[in-house]
């Protein structure tokens, strides 16, 4: 059986000229980027080139690019960096207690900033979450009504990575800085699917992880703004501006310049034709299938995301039915249907609305006949499912 991958919001193949740049350097160019030596030096060229090409996909300069190693070490980095930044130093806040700083994130976000701004309060910081609307999209007047005198800051996603909702960064980051407050973004689903240049979104952090953008899984990315100080999570030696210590991945790292490379050159052209098989796809189910819902379908959303609710049946089982096809349950961290998804709870869905809730995701590889193939099977199998 021949898999249907539409799953690409969770992870994406390896392109094959990012596994070619990276094999030199698993083999031959093996030296420690730190070294001084003939193969130091070659490896540290490597990784300055691929800073180099990073920063044009983002649209920043070189130094302010971190490598890490995933997109949740990048988000940790950053919210717990800005907010543990002179960790000791209380302040006064206006009621008489001690306070440590107030994050501010929405109830959207992905796990990987949820549960730092968790931590966060369990040791002593103040947290706001905001909430969405019934599309998942996030209200910078929500954002501004949280702000308190101490908001050190904000921590909004891109791109919804369950449903594909663009949230409105930029307007976001306008408020955040006519208050002197930081705005951190996690990019993950979005870079190398639609433009992120950093000046345009406002933002003083954003974080990338490499699978999602044709790069190896281990290797991310934090674009830091040139003046914004971050308290290392890894103590050690000066490596990454002495941010985030460790022996440099140079293998991985040349691996995402490769990709950045690859994305930057071939977006456009490449969302315009996954666009319209998402589409496609959304179309076919929408006549087929009475009652479908498109979740977010009403505001502007990712490029290749597609996220929809079966009426009368578990997704979970809906997909069991269609074995050859690779989807998921919202987002890969609920891809075995237990519990319903932050996303989905943060819009307002019922119980049955979330149970029925498949996300589809396209990319390089999807073609029509897949499309058409997996649409004819999903709603084959509903209709066995609701028919029985």
């Amino acid at each position: 059986m021949r898999p249907i991958y539409l799953d690409y919001n969770a992870t994406t193949p390896i392109a094959a000229s990012v596994v070619e740049a990276m094999l030199p350097f698993l083999n031959t160019h093996y030296g420690n980027p730190s070294s001084s030596h003939l193969l130091g030096r070659i490896a540290q060229e490597a990784i300055s080139e691929s800073r180099n090409k990073i920063a044009m996909l983002l649209g920043c300069d070189p130094d302010e690019i971190i490598f890490t190693s995933c997109g949740t070490e990048s988000d940790n980095l950053a919210i717990k960096g800005v907010m543990m930044r002179g960790f000791g130093e209380s302040e006064d806040g206006d009621d008489g207690h001690v306070s440590r700083g107030h994050l501010i994130v929405s109830a959207i976000e992905h796990s990987a900033v949820m549960e730092p701004a968790l931590f966060l309060k369990k040791l002593g910081y103040e947290l706001t979450v905001v909430p969405c609307d019934q599309n998942g999209v996030v209200s910078p007047r929500e954002i501004e009504c949280a702000f308190q005198p101490n908001t050190r800051l904000v921590s909004v996603m891109h791109a919804n990575n369950e449903i594909g909702t663009l949230q409105p960064i930029s307007k976001i980051g306008e408020l955040c800085h006519e208050r002197n407050i930081l705005l951190h973004t996690d990019a993950c689903q979005s870079v190398g699917k639609i433009p992120t240049y950093v000046e345009d979104l406002n933002v003083d952090l954003l974080s990338l992880a490499g699978h999602k953008m044709y790069a190896p899984k281990g290797i991310g990315a934090l674009f830091v703004r040139n003046g914004v100080m971050l308290e290392p999570l890894f103590h050690g030696a000066s490596q990454e501006h002495g941010v985030r210590s460790g022996t440099l991945n140079t293998a991985y790292i040349v691996g995402l310049g490769q990709a950045a490379k690859l994305v930057s050159k071939g977006m456009d052209e490449a969302m315009e034709g996954i666009s319209r098989l998402r589409d496609r796809l959304e179309n076919s189910l929408v006549k087929g299938i009475k009652g479908l819902i498109i979740n977010g379908g009403s505001v502007t959303r990712l490029p290749n995301t597609l996220s929809v609710s079966f009426p009368g049946v578990s997704g979970f089982e809906l997909l069991k039915r269609c074995p050859e096809l690779c989807a998921s349950l919202g987002t890969a961290c609920h891809s075995h249907g237990d519990g319903m998804s932050s996303t989905l709870k943060a819009m307002g869905c019922n119980a049955e609305h979330a149970r029925g809730t498949i996300r589809f995701s396209l990319g390089w590889n999807s073609n029509q006949e897949e499309i058409d193939k997996s649409a004819n099977m999903l709603i084959d199998a509903w209709e066995v499912m609701v028919d029985g």
